[in-house]
């Protein structure tokens, strides 16, 4: 049986993990909850997953690691709660050394990783009772505990349910509820709504939403931009093991330097078509070419815009298939940065 994803501790942070282990002020004068210095992960022969990572997450937020699948985000997780060796670096959460003490550092982290890892020998109500057990506290605050976050969690009708019966998102709420069940001190949620329909991805976000305004510091992996758009307070876009950018997604989103991005469909060459319009219509501050469409980045209003980019393909001999306008976006920040769309 295994009702946890982390080792047993005897409480919480409260007990004996807290001398000599209080996180220290940031650069910037927040308390860090994590922290990573030059923290790499190589995989042989030459692989580098993860590459001299520096990184700061500070209490109380909602921080994301986004990218496609393979920049190193589940890689860089998995070093921070203890399943993943570094090849070198070090990595801090709250304040403990997850290296050099990592029975230490399991006990102030929830985990909730992309597999589901319920025990289908229970019930719903008993991954949580015995989750809590396991982690050292008494019959009655487990049972207790058990049957407020089975409320809060929206499960309390599906209590004596086995797992099996859930479907992925209840499943995927159980495994949140259980991760936080011995209120630790930053729960790190991989992918956490992967798979998931529309209607169960937004269940999570509210959930998600009220745990951080409990005060749940909290670090999630996702590829998907809406999702660290919605949820995160800052994150960092990372692909081939680097983080390329980190900010708030509004502070992303004023690099881009435009006030709208025109999508243009075309036949030809597309590079010389981009130039084209880059050069002859005023408002376009900066055209590219990416996964066979072209990217006009457009200051002010696009109202008379679509026209020109019309009339001014045309006129050199390109024919238009197909305009549309978007609002700056993190997938515009991605594109930026790398020349390339993200993907799963």
């Amino acid at each position: 049986m295994s009702p946890s994803t982390t080792s047993p501790s005897r409480g919480r942070s409260t007990g004996p993990v807290t001398a000599g282990t209080a996180a220290p002020p940031g650069r910037d004068g927040f308390e860090e909850v994590v922290r990573t210095e030059g923290l790499t992960k190589l995989y042989p022969p030459d692989l580098i997953a993860v590459d001299d990572l520096d990184l700061s997450v500070r209490r109380g937020e909602i921080f994301g690691l986004l990218g496609p699948n393979g920049a190193g985000k589940t890689t860089t997780a998995g070093m921070l709660t203890t399943r993943v060796v570094p090849t070198r670096g070090r990595a801090f959460v709250g304040g403990i050394d997850v290296v050099r003490q990592p029975a230490l550092a399991k006990q102030v982290i929830g985990v909730v990783p992309q597999s589901n890892t319920l025990d289908r020998s229970l019930t719903v109500w008993e991954n949580l009772y015995f989750h809590g057990r396991y982690f050292g506290m008494g019959a009655g605050a487990s049972r207790a505990a058990a049957d407020r976050l089975l409320g809060q969690f929206r499960l309390s009708e599906r209590a004596k349910a086995p797992v099996m019966a859930l479907s992925g998102g209840m499943a995927q709420r159980l495994m949140v509820a259980r991760a936080i069940f011995h209120r630790p001190d930053i729960l790190f949620l991989d992918e956490p709504t992967a798979g998931l329909d529309p209607q169960s991805r937004i269940a999570m976000w509210e959930i998600l939403g009220e745990l951080h305004h409990d005060g749940q510091t909290i670090l999630l992996t996702t590829h998907y931009m809406e999702e660290a758009d919605e949820l995160c307070d800052r994150l960092a876009i990372m692909d081939h093991g680097r983080i390329l950018a980190l900010d708030t997604p509004a502070g992303l989103k004023q690099t881009v330097g435009a006030d709208s991005i025109v999508i243009v469909e075309s036949t030809g060459d597309l590079d010389q078509l981009a130039q084209l319009l880059a050069s002859s219509i005023a408002a376009v501050s900066a055209a590219s070419v990416t996964d066979g469409r072209i990217r006009l980045a457009v200051e002010g209003e696009t109202t008379g815009v679509l026209p020109e980019v019309v009339t001014r393909a045309e006129r050199g001999g390109f024919t238009v298939t197909n305009l549309s306008v978007r609002e700056p976006s993190l997938e515009t920040v991605f594109i930026n940065l790398t020349g390339k769309e993200l993907r799963d």
